[in-house]
């Protein structure tokens, strides 16, 4: 899945010279938390929060003047102008190492120095939530097999075998064994307890779902 399929791409966007408290206002109005800011040809020049505006405001200690004072200020005196930026093109998978890596909360997509899209954690959230079938009716298997090529498809013609439909595959490395990885599969059948009997009497250690009375 690459970044074009998730971002948004209808965007708010703001001009330099506009004032922090119009910011301010566009993010409660589309409760949203981040607002790129541009420049007359589109082109991305800096990205303001609601941590940004937060952080700017005094404490509500001092006179209430000072914040409106502030509130006037144009964003370009907060605004983040050193940006991470993502393209079309990109792979989710590779957009969520950088939310990662570098703890951000929100990515401005560009091509050919245009801004076209934003995606946020709840964007990469809900791409999750879609690739995994997490959303749909199912059950949950999760299959130790050992490293090694051609497993996928040893342990799948089970699910061939019983007609059972596969929403998802997952796959990470098994954290005590390099020799093994684990198969993470979601499938749309309630019960799949023949499947889990297959695999296990096929030699394959089903870590879960681990239910009582299942075939050692």
């Amino acid at each position: 899945m690459i970044v074009e399929e998730i971002m948004t791409k209808k965007l708010i966007t703001l001009k330099e010279y506009q004032t922090i408290l119009e910011a301010h206002t566009l993010m409660h109005q589309y409760k949203i938390r981040h607002i790129p800011i541009t420049d007359e040809k589109d082109c991305l020049i800096g990205l303001i929060s609601d941590r940004d505006i937060r952080d700017a405001l005094p404490s509500i200690l001092l006179d209430t003047e000072k914040e409106k004072d502030v509130h006037q200020l144009p964003v370009n005196k907060i605004m983040q102008k050193d940006i991470i930026t993502g393209h079309p093109l990109d792979f989710v998978e590779e957009i969520g190492s950088i939310f990662y890596e570098h703890k951000i909360s929100c990515l401005p997509i560009v091509q050919d120095h245009k801004l076209v899209g934003i995606i946020t954690t709840s964007d990469l959230l809900h791409s999750l939530v879609e690739l995994t079938g997490a959303h749909q009716p199912g059950s949950q298997i999760e299959v130790k097999v050992p490293n090694q090529a051609g497993v996928l498809y040893e342990v799948t013609k089970f699910f061939h075998v019983r007609k059972a439909k596969i929403l998802s595959v997952l796959l990470y490395p098994d954290k005590k064994d390099e020799r093994f990885k684990v198969f993470v599969i979601r499938v749309q059948t309630i019960n799949p307890i023949d499947i889990i009997d297959d695999l296990i009497n096929a030699g394959y250690e089903v870590l879960w779902p681990n239910l009582p009375g299942m075939s050692k």
